[in-house]
C-alpha cells in the first residue's frame, strides 16, 4: 500500500511523459515511451537478405543478390537492425542523437540485443563521431548504445576508432557519394590494435542507411587485425516501398 501512495504521488508531482507522443503515462513513472509507441515499433519484414536483413522484395529467400549489400566490402560481414526507421522509431532516435536523452540507450540497446541472437562477437566497438559534435553533444549516441550492447552482450567495449573529420550531411547524397564521402574518415587507435587481432567485431551505431559509414569503418577494423565485422543498429532505414510491406 505504501510503495502504491509513492508512485502515486510521484506521477503527481512528476508526470511521466512519453519522450515520443509526450502523453502522461500515470503509473509508469519509469518508463521513457508509452505502451502506444512501443506497439507502433516494428522490425524489417521477412523475407530479409543473409547479410544484411534488408526486406527482399523477390519474395526469395535465398537470393544471393541484394542491391542493398552487392557493393559492400567484404569486410562489412553482415548488419543487424532492431527496428525499421519510422515512427516513432526516428523520434527516439533524434531524441538520443540529439536531444540528450541518453536515458535511451538501454531501452535501444535491448532490441538491438535481441537482433542479434545469432551473432557471437569478440569486441563491441562504437562508430566514432568527431571531437567538435562530441563537445557539442556532450557524448557519442553510438558509444552510449554500445556501452549497453556490450554489457548484454558480456564482451568488452574498445573505442577502436576514431574520426579524423567530419564529412557533414549525406541526406541528400547518392550511394556512391556517401561512400566517396565516409572514404578516410576513420583511423584505427595504434594502441588498441592488439584487442582487434583476429576478433570478431561488433560495430555499434544509430542508423544504418545505405552501410556506407559502416562499410569504411569495417574496412578500417579489418586493415588493423580485424578477422571479420558486423554492424548492428537501432533502426533501418527502407526505401518507401520497403516501409509500406514492414
Amino acid at each position: 500500500m505504501i510503495r502504491s501512495w509513492t508512485t502515486a504521488l510521484v506521477d503527481f508531482l512528476l508526470p511521466a511523459g512519453c519522450v515520443v507522443c509526450r502523453s502522461w503515462m500515470p503509473g509508469e513513472a519509469q518508463e521513457l515511451i508509452c505502451s502506444a509507441c512501443k506497439m507502433r515499433l516494428r522490425p524489417p519484414s521477412w523475407p530479409r537478405c543473409r547479410r544484411c536483413h534488408h526486406p527482399l522484395g523477390t519474395g526469395r529467400p535465398d537470393s544471393a543478390d541484394c542491391i542493398e549489400c552487392r557493393d559492400w566490402p567484404d569486410a562489412l560481414t553482415r548488419a543487424r537492425s532492431a527496428v525499421v526507421l519510422a515512427p516513432p522509431a526516428d523520434d527516439l532516435a533524434h531524441a538520443l542523437k540529439y536531444e540528450g536523452w541518453q536515458e535511451l540507450g538501454d531501452l535501444m540497446s535491448e532490441a538491438m540485443v535481441g537482433a542479434i541472437r545469432d551473432v557471437s562477437a569478440d569486441v563491441v566497438v562504437p562508430v566514432p563521431t568527431t571531437d567538435s559534435r562530441r563537445k557539442r553533444r556532450g557524448y557519442n549516441q553510438a558509444e552510449v548504445l554500445a556501452e549497453s550492447v556490450a554489457g548484454a552482450v558480456g564482451v568488452d567495449m574498445v573505442r577502436a576508432l576514431s574520426r579524423r573529420r567530419g564529412e557533414g550531411s549525406q541526406t541528400s547524397l547518392t550511394p556512391e557519394q556517401r561512400r566517396a564521402n565516409v572514404r578516410g574518415v576513420f583511423v584505427a587507435n595504434a594502441t588498441l590494435r592488439a584487442g582487434l587481432r583476429g576478433a570478431h567485431v561488433l560495430l555499434v551505431d544509430d542508423v544504418l542507411t545505405t552501410g556506407a559509414t559502416g562499410g569504411e569503418a569495417a574496412s578500417v577494423l579489418v586493415a588493423a587485425g580485424a578477422r571479420s565485422v558486423t554492424l548492428v543498429t537501432y533502426a533501418r532505414a527502407l526505401p518507401s516501398t520497403a516501409l509500406r510491406a514492414a
